[in-house]
């Protein structure tokens, strides 16, 4: 079964690695600039996982991950926060947000795409 991912993050180049790395381990990938962005897809789409930065214009990686939570049938899609942050207390925040995990830039592709079959309960794939 593939996967179908949000990738929402302000960086037109972080947007187009995780376009690549992602799709070329065939995943569906969507792709938002920010989290007013990122909510306006998911009007449309039904990913089994979200990735958000977190240090975005408009609405935050927080904001957003607080927005999704609140949408009844996202309640339990995993969401893996991919920033430069490495603060705890961020981490601790976006936890308390309703983030299942935390991967800090830059990201190893092969070890993105398993940990994205591993939220998504997919780890066989």
């Amino acid at each position: 079964m593939s996967l179908s991912v949000l990738a929402v993050d302000d960086s037109r180049t972080i947007r187009d690695m995780l376009g690549l790395a992602l799709g070329s381990a065939g995943i569906e990938v969507h792709l938002a600039e920010d989290g007013i962005a990122g909510l306006e897809a998911l009007e449309g789409l039904t990913p089994d996982a979200i990735i958000s930065d977190i240090n975005m214009p408009r609405l935050d990686g927080f904001g957003f991950i607080e927005a999704v939570r609140r949408l009844e049938r996202f309640r339990a899609t995993p969401i893996l926060v991919l920033t430069t942050e490495a603060a705890p207390e961020l981490r601790a925040r976006a936890r308390a947000a309703g983030a299942t995990g935390w991967i800090v830039k830059p990201f190893d592709p092969p070890k993105l795409v398993r940990a994205l079959h591993m939220v998504a309960g997919q780890e066989d794939a």
